[in-house]
């Protein structure tokens, strides 16, 4: 088995199309029998039904698949938004020859539809005009039962984010209980998680040519069900992988020394590395004896908890060509001092069995245990399938998508979108759409690891970019849409500066099992150059008819200050006079849980944003996103957080308190009270949960520390946590012990142009001219999110009466 990263054996643009493309490509894929008429179909072979308007444009999941399904030579319609109270509107387009996809839509429905305190949403950010409602809870679930009532023997592909974060048993924050996997409640044939080109496409030409869905089960990314495990497979207990509870260590089974073999002395030399064992001195020295070489272990405090690799000292393993084909590290130790039950074959011939559906919903030590497991098998360079019982069903998931090359994505991003709403939406407002569409995606992925985040559960690590000519070609379409007035919002993605980031060796990314490259600190194999960037910038400022190109994605500082020129670039010419980041705490216990660094890196980033903004001539200003109520987070900590913030001048607008999204590691620890980032055991370490709405409401009013409705219930923790000196009415409190008249609640300053996406707050802003806009004064105090002045919504305190 190559330690090389698998590559697809046919690219997406390698498939022979299918017949119906002598039809073209349509103007918008069709969403009504008179819009087919007029294309000259008589049917669809694929119909997409969304719980988002249509929009045809890059940032849409249903607009991606749907044109890469039409060059592809299918005909494809889209169903979008459909009443769910009955059957019929899910035939409005016939019956399709092929297949169902369905998807809840950008975002999960869940989040889309409830806050963070289960507080239903007056608003829907992907609808037209704003409107909630139009798509009901568990979207995904509820679409394909009603396509499976209007049309029972067409087959059903699930995808999209809400069913990719639910493919096995998950805690669900909204029930407070474990949930089995999507795919049963669904009764749908086959899910797809991840980004799901490759799988769609593979998945639409075999059924075109006469192959039963229910056979197709060897396609990467997805998930389906199944009552037997295949023969000529090894199914590996979790437990052998992570034991919970007080067992004996055993051999990690990630260390192999066939992959060793497959390596000639040359890639040994390049560091190839492998997964992290706890035997590693007992490896060593076994190895030893042998007249092998040694192992050495990754130095990292708690490395080997998390998954690190053990570095094989180059040369150290002597002529490993002369072992046999299925030499494992087991047979390099002395007799009788492992189990031979150790060996195993290879991963492609592995599955690892999770606890089933109905012990991690009984027992949140193992659900801590499988979601643990799961993260590990996540890279798609080693990851071994996944399998978990449900009843009498076994959950079978085959290893994650292999990422799309360049080439690819330019493919899958050169499609003929329109890059604007399907004309049925003449007039009506969807700021989903006004936020993005003079914005352009340059990549994909974030190899972050954040824990309170879906991104990487989603769309992976492994940083998959587009060129730099096929970005410059949609800015140069982006010209031509109806509005643009030159400035270009964003060229980013997951985050703004990973573009073009990679692991230095093909073959240590291959065989990294890290759950981030930049946790605890930047991994030394992680190439941190920003130069690709820099070049994008400066070659799309200079376009006709651009006047400025602005950088509204996230940017991850602790890696930019990797660049100082990259920062320089970016303050001097793309900052509109506010930037947001994400330090998200200033604590340690917290910042530990959520994977995220120091707040000594922001001190860095900032100093080089104030001396390149000073240089530059401009006033602008960093805009930091912090999240309470994190697992791990300590009243304590809310309290130091609070202090930084007076102390720095912030003011938060809008605050996020945690919202547990499914399968995300940080909803492993909201939910079991363990700590998955390292081996759990029934003693292992345990994490602070914040649960009640009392206590979420204090993390949150900590946030606020400057809203008088808030000061009652700071006054009360404050005193309780011994710390009452911070009241009083000088500069040196935190809030005065004299108490305005209010009515005592939380006044949200959330306005209809404001959305959540992702459990991100997100301030939807209509074009306004720059001298329009407030411009922060000498002494006042930027605000968290906005970036505006403070704005007089009621809730602030008068000035105390002389």
């Amino acid at each position: 088995m190559s330690l090389l990263p698998p590559v697809a054996k046919t690219p997406l643009f390698g498939h022979g199309r299918y017949w119906a493309e002598c039809f073209g490509d349509a103007p918008f894929l069709p969403m009504s029998r008179a819009e087919m008429d007029q294309l000259g179909w008589d049917s669809c072979d694929i119909i997409i039904i969304t719980g988002d308007a249509y929009i045809d444009h890059p940032s849409f999941g249903m607009a991606i698949i749907g044109r890469l399904l039409e060059a592809q030579g299918f005909r494809v319609g889209i169903i979008a938004q459909p009443e769910w109270q009955s059957a019929d509107p899910f035939k409005v387009l016939g019956k399709p020859n092929l297949f169902f996809g369905i998807a809840a839509g950008n975002m999960d429905s869940m989040i889309n539809r409830y806050t963070a305190d289960r507080k239903i949403r007056s608003d829907d950010a992907y609808s037209p005009n704003d409107e909630g409602g139009r798509r009901p809870d568990r979207a995904s679930l509820v679409y394909a039962q009603r396509a499976r009532e209007a049309y029972p023997d067409v087959p059903q592909v699930l995808g999209g984010i809400e069913a990719s974060l639910r493919r096995i048993a998950h805690y669900d924050y909204w029930q407070d209980k474990v949930r089995r996997s999507i795919l049963l409640d669904a009764k749908s044939d086959i899910l797809l998680y991840g980004n799901a080109e490759r799988a769609i496409v593979e998945i639409a030409h075999r059924l075109s040519r006469g192959e039963s869905i229910r056979n197709i089960t060897d396609v990467r990314g997805t998930s389906f069900l199944r009552r037997d495990t295949p023969k000529g497979m090894f199914v590996l207990d979790s437990t052998r992988v992570d034991a919970p509870g007080r067992v004996d260590r055993i051999l990690n089974p990630y260390v192999n020394t066939a992959d060793l073999a497959a390596c000639d002395i040359e890639k040994q030399k390049s560091a190839a590395t492998y997964a992290g064992s706890a035997f590693s001195s007992e490896l060593s020295n076994a190895a030893s004896d042998r007249g092998f070489g040694t192992f050495s272990s990754n130095s990292m405090p708690g490395a080997n908890d998390i998954g690190a690799p053990i570095e094989v000292t180059p040369g150290a393993w002597g002529d490993l060509t002369a072992l046999p084909d299925d030499t494992t590290v087991v047979d390099l130790l002395p007799a009788g001092s492992v189990s031979k039950r150790s060996k195993l074959p290879a991963r492609d011939d592995t599955v690892i069995r999770l606890p089933s559906y109905e012990k991690v919903k009984a027992d949140p030590v193992l659900y801590a245990h499988a979601n643990r497991v799961l993260h590990l098998e996540t890279n798609p360079g080693n990851a071994r399938a996944l399998v978990q019982r449900h009843g009498e069903n076994d959950v079978w998931l085959n290893p994650p998508p292999i990422p799309l090359t360049t080439e690819e994505m330019d493919y899958v991003f050169d499609l003929p979108y329109a890059r604007v709403p399907h004309p049925s939406y003449e007039g009506a407002r969807i700021p989903a759409y006004e936020m993005i569409r003079f914005s352009v995606n340059i990549m994909r992925g974030c190899f972050g690891g954040c824990t309170f985040c879906s991104i990487t559960e989603h769309e992976g690590r492994i940083i998959q970019s587009r060129s730099e000519d096929s970005i410059i070609r949609e800015v140069e379409k982006m010209r031509d849409v109806p509005g643009f007035t030159g400035i270009v919002s964003d060229l980013g993605g997951p985050t703004a500066n990973m573009y073009r980031l990679a692991c230095k060796s093909p073959v240590i990314e291959a065989a990294c099992r890290k759950p981030s490259c930049v946790y605890p600190g930047i991994c030394e194999n992680l190439n941190t150059d920003h130069d690709p960037l820099i070049k994008l910038y400066r070659r799309a400022r200079e376009l006709k008819g651009v006047k400025k190109v602005l950088i509204s994605s996230g940017l991850r500082y602790d890696l930019a200050v990797q660049s100082p020129e990259y920062v320089r670039e970016l303050v001097t010419h793309h900052v509109g006079g506010y930037l947001k980041i994400a330090p998200e705490h200033t604590q340690e216990g917290p910042l530990s849980k959520m994977m995220k660094p120091g707040i000594g890196s922001y001190d860095r980033f900032k100093q080089l944003f104030d001396k390149f903004s000073k240089e530059a001539g401009k006033e602008q200003f960093l805009i930091p996103y912090f999240i309470a109520a994190h697992p791990g987070t300590t009243d304590e900590d809310m309290l130091d957080l609070a202090i930084w913030l007076k102390k720095n001048g912030f003011r938060a607008d809008q605050v996020q308190a945690f919202y547990p999204s499914p399968m995300a590691t940080a909803t492993a620890m909201y939910h079991s009270g363990k700590n998955p980032l390292r081996k759990v055991t029934r003693d292992s370490e345990e994490v602070e949960i914040v649960k009640g709405d009392k206590r979420r409401r204090l993390h949150k009013a900590f946030l606020r520390y400057h809203d008088a409705n808030n000061w009652p219930l700071l006054r009360e923790a404050l005193r309780a946590m011994g710390r009452a000196d911070l009241i009083g009415n000088g500069k040196q409190h935190l809030i005065p012990t004299w108490q305005p008249a209010t009515d005592g609640q939380y006044a949200s300053p959330r306005k209809k142009n404001t959305s959540t996406i992702e459990g991100v707050s997100v301030k939807v802003q209509p074009q306004k001219s720059r001298a329009s806009q407030r411009t922060p004064q000498k002494g006042q105090i930027q605000t968290q999110h906005t970036g505006l002045p403070p704005r007089d919504d009621g809730s602030r305190a008068p000035r105390r009466p002389r």
